[in-house]
């Protein structure tokens, strides 16, 4: 299928800079950090990596945006984007490809967190099936970072100026289910308008299979905010297209 040459392409181009090892060294760097210092893993006593996959959300909101930031910034920049345009693929293949490709790259990085997974089933009697759903609901997660990165990475030919949109737009979907925002909302709003509020938060659904349960509701939000933010990328470079 197309999709795979622009997938092969983008991954090989992902794996050819040093950024790449970069970020995957920084990632598991501070994955460990969180779970074992931060999160009071040894303080806690117990055998799950809870402090691990709650500090995952914060930590995408800033190594997310720095994968997504270059995938049509860059494109645009060294003007290969009319290039690629011409070539025999729809829109959207290559707008699937480079997603697919960026969160592959993002799965191998979390894959390579499994140490800590092998550290707490060696230090006591976890439940690894709450652990494999956590897994995929980070990577899920990751897809929908992913998703909006790759919208603002169309939207301008500046990388930086994509990295802050990614993340301050992946803020906004984090914060609006953050207890404390929640809590402020909810004395002034009906409670129909603050659980839509909550239901649109990454965190909410992020929790939720981080339980356990990975239900069907969950699964359509990331799979529908990743369809919407891909719609809104296409959008993006058919308007953009010449300028």
């Amino acid at each position: 299928m197309k999709i795979f040459v622009i997938l092969k392409r983008e991954l090989k181009g992902y794996f050819a800079t040093p950024i790449a090892y970069v970020f995957i060294m920084i990632f598991l760097v501070m994955s460990g950090v969180f779970t074992f210092y931060l999160g009071n893993f040894y303080e806690r006593q117990q055998a799950d990596l809870v402090p691990f996959f709650s500090f995952h959300p914060w930590l995408y909101l800033f190594l997310i945006p720095a994968i997504s930031m270059r995938m049509w910034s860059e494109e645009r920049k060294s003007g290969t984007l009319e290039l690629l345009m011409t070539l025999p693929f729809s829109r959207v293949d290559i707008v699937l490809g480079k997603f697919l490709a960026a969160w592959i790259f993002a799965g191998v990085a979390l894959l390579l967190t499994f140490p800590i997974w092998i550290t707490v089933n060696y230090l006591g009697d976890p439940d690894n099936g709450v652990i494999l759903a956590s897994y995929i609901g980070s990577w899920l997660m990751a897809g929908g970072f992913i998703a909006i990165g790759s919208c603002m990475s169309a939207v301008t030919r500046s990388q930086v100026i994509a990295f802050v949109l990614c993340s301050f737009v992946s803020f906004l979907f984090v914060m609006a289910g953050f207890p404390l925002v929640l809590d402020a909302i909810r004395g002034w709003l009906p409670l129909m308008v603050v659980d839509v509020f909550a239901s649109l938060s990454f965190l909410t659904h992020f929790n939720a299979i981080s339980k356990g349960v990975l239900s069907l509701q969950d699964l359509l939000y990331f799979v529908s905010l990743v369809a919407v933010w891909l719609t809104a990328t296409s959008v993006v470079l058919e308007l953009k297209k010449g300028s």
